[in-house]
């Protein structure tokens, strides 16, 4: 079997490299998924997956759909990137998807417009290797990740994939984990500081006083954020308001409820002795425009999660990358920025559905000037994608018959 897929990859290995470099080639922040959706969903059409379909939310959804029915699998992976940064470090344009030194450069190279392209075709890799199914597969490419609330992976289900009736049992996230089998990382808050005075300069003295709080050089690198100082502005009662925007990294067993109390304490002890001044904290909240037209209002929180990695789906993938001579090696993303994360917090702690990543492309280069990811791990990512899915919801090749194939 293994020999049938690293064959029949063979003859993909251009298109698979061409379809990461046209998404590259298309610009694609939160929100403005649109062109890079249209994309997709062409490539899905081409390709031959039995249904595609494109969600209230934008996302666009391909399906191949299995003897039995049943389990499903998920393979995910965002649309959307950052916006690209220090362009005067960047040795091409961030859209040019450049292809040198057998590397595709570009933004959301790593993270992760060729994890899309792998988990795209990994189903053209299963549906051309004639290898049947008795399980569901579902490639679902999201919108709506890289602005921290995972919008569109919580829409797809809540909303769409029920609808299909197609709920995963399990989910491979295509994120740069240079090729490795990751099964969790830390999560994230952002709050907001407000704090009032009938005082202009009693502000002032708060604001040093709590930023102060989280300024402290023994802290942890990206444990804290202050991230933004708003303005003094007066209101109709006389008083004057001024918000701090702070992000918070959060560790698995650390809810959000005590990690909003213990800035509380801390804000609270810090303006503590200042004279008129009222203190309160709260989550971030924003109302976010899909590019389907779609409002939703997030509450930025991404809650740390962890795969139990004895669970049978990472058993069953190690399983299957060591039969078809992949590198097994297991780990959790580090994520180094602050606000960093994946849809793996919503997939695992809001819906209960046991999640690993597996894509090529180094977190390292994720958000970073001259974003690369090498074309031999798009190529592989195909390869050992298809591998570990066949092994969950594929018939086994001695259960083959001649109506199945």
């Amino acid at each position: 079997m293994y020999s049938i897929l690293r064959g029949k990859n063979t003859g993909l290995h251009a298109r698979e490299i061409n379809f990461a470099q046209r998404l590259i080639q298309i610009p694609s922040t939160s929100g403005h998924e649109a062109e890079v959706a249209a994309c997709t969903e062409r490539e899905m059409q081409n390709i031959g997956y039995d249904q595609v379909y494109r969600d209230d939310f934008g996302n666009v959804i391909g399906t191949m759909l299995g003897h039995e029915g049943k389990p499903t699998i998920l393979l995910n992976s965002h649309m959307d990137t950052v916006n690209p940064e220090d362009n005067e470090l960047w040795k091409t344009s961030p859209f040019e998807g450049k292809l040198a030194d057998g590397k595709l450069y570009g933004t959301g190279a790593a993270d992760c417009k060729a994890g899309l392209a792998a988990q795209v075709y990994t189903g053209a890799l299963l549906k051309r290797s004639l290898l049947p199914l008795r399980g569901n597969l579902v490639v679902a490419a999201t919108v709506a990740e890289e602005n921290g609330a995972s919008v569109g992976i919580r829409g797809l289900l809540e909303q769409t994939l029920p609808e299909l009736g197609l709920m995963p049992d399990y989910a491979i996230l295509g994120e740069p984990t240079s090729l490795g089998l990751y099964y969790g990382h830390d999560g994230w808050i952002e709050v907001d500081i407000l704090i009032d005075s009938s005082a202009t300069e009693t502000l002032h003295d708060a604001t040093r006083k709590i930023t102060a709080e989280y300024d402290e050089p023994e802290q942890q690198p990206s444990w804290t954020e202050i991230r933004e100082i708003g303005p003094i502005q007066p209101d109709e009662s006389g008083r004057s308001r001024r918000t701090l925007h702070m992000a918070q990294r959060m560790v698995e067993g650390m809810p959000a409820e005590a990690v909003l109390d213990e800035i509380n304490q801390h804000v609270q002890l810090a303006v503590k002795p200042l004279p008129d001044i009222n203190a309160a904290v709260a989550v971030h909240e924003e109302t976010q425009r899909m590019h389907s037209g779609h409002m939703v209002t997030v509450r930025r929180i991404s809650n740390a999660w962890t795969t139990d990695p004895f669970c049978r789906l990472i058993e069953r993938s190690r399983q299957a990358l060591a039969a078809a001579d992949c590198e097994v090696r297991t780990g959790r993303w580090k994520l180094g920025k602050l606000g960093m994360g994946t849809a793996g917090a919503v997939l695992v702690n809001d819906f209960n559905i046991p999640t690993i990543g597996y894509g090529p492309g180094n977190e390292d280069h994720a958000h970073a000037a001259n974003e690369q990811v090498a074309c031999s791990d798009i190529q592989q990512s195909v390869y050992g994608t298809a591998s570990i899915v066949h092994a969950l919801i594929g018939v086994p090749v001695c259960g083959w018959t001649a109506d199945e194939i």
